[in-house]
């Protein structure tokens, strides 16, 4: 993909942002994120992706705002109700509005992903790049430690770390996060073995600064890049997870409003009254999916190769 073409005169914010020679730091920061948001305009679904998560986390953000009825009150007279004017997507079994417990379900599965995230990301980069860094025994017990849990699939994995903890949002962010850092730590490390052999690296190496400056100071800062793209991809993985607990009663607990158990509770109307499961699954397919089409379109954007 080539770059948009720089022009050497002119005044304004996009003379400033396609000046040949930057004037300060700050100013060739701004026109390398100038650069990005090009590159990321240029891709239809990876904007399409942006735009679907953006709304999600809007009305996540403003769901006591968006919401039309209140998420737990009950009204057997109006359950099953098909979609209407009253109820936009209809109610569930209890009579619950459908719809404004999808919006406050949004909030719980952004909730788990990105607490996800957090704990996920620290410790995949730093057992990666310590393994990879420091080789050795080091790297040959963490990195079969790694091969362990990845002989598991993700999903089995995490039921066996809920199962052990209990059901519960907190218990499910950690048996998640404990089965989703070893392809941080996998990727980390590949990331490392080649950085490593940089001469930059080799003259931080014999200006004295130790292995924990260089991994901290030098190492992680340089794999950041590919493991945002890395989560941003397993964001998908994450969600589905959280919901695959849910479903199976291991999540969020009722009468939580998560999607995955939403998703159970409406599975026995599913012959009669399909719109009660077809939503939250709907739902989940247009987050994961959201998430895999930004995820591959800030791959690109993110990838060294095309700077």
């Amino acid at each position: 993909m080539s770059a948009p073409p720089l022009e050497t005169s002119g005044t304004g914010l996009k003379a400033w942002l396609t000046a040949p020679v930057p004037a300060s730091p700050f100013q060739a920061r701004m026109q390398q994120l100038s650069l990005k948001w090009w590159r990321l305009k240029a891709n239809p679904s990876a904007l399409f992706g942006l735009a679907v998560i953006v709304l999600i986390v809007l009305a996540a953000l403003f769901a006591p705002l968006i919401a039309t009825h209140d998420i737990y009150a009950q009204d057997l007279g109006k359950r099953l109700m098909r979609p209407s004017a009253a109820h936009w997507l209809g109610t569930d079994e209890l009579g619950r509005d459908i719809f404004s417990r999808l919006v406050f379900g949004a909030r719980i599965t952004l909730y788990i992903a990105l607490l996800t995230a957090i704990i996920v990301a620290p410790l995949g980069l730093i057992i990666g790049t310590t393994s990879g860094y420091l080789g050795g025994w080091v790297d040959i017990v963490l990195m079969r430690v790694v091969d362990v849990f990845l002989a598991f699939p993700s999903l089995v994995l995490a039921l066996a770390f809920v199962a052990a903890l209990g059901p519960g949002i907190e218990n499910a962010i950690i048996a998640i996060a404990l089965a989703a850092w070893p392809p941080i730590a996998r990727l980390a490390r590949a990331e490392t073995l080649s950085i490593r052999k940089s001469d930059y690296i080799a003259a931080v190496r014999l200006q004295g600064a130790s292995p924990l400056r260089i991994i901290l100071g030098h190492v992680v800062p340089m794999c950041i890049p590919s493991v945002v793209v890395r989560l941003t991809l397993n964001m998908a993985a994450i969600i589905l997870t959280a919901a695959g607990l849910g479903f199976l009663g291991l999540g969020a607990q009722p009468p939580s409003p998560e999607w995955g158990a939403m998703l159970a509770s409406g599975r026995e109307f599913i012959l009669t009254n399909g719109w009660i499961a077809a939503i939250p699954g709907t739902a989940i397919l247009i987050t994961s999916l959201a998430f895999n089409l930004f995820g591959d379109g800030l791959r690109d954007i993110l990838d060294p190769r095309h700077g």
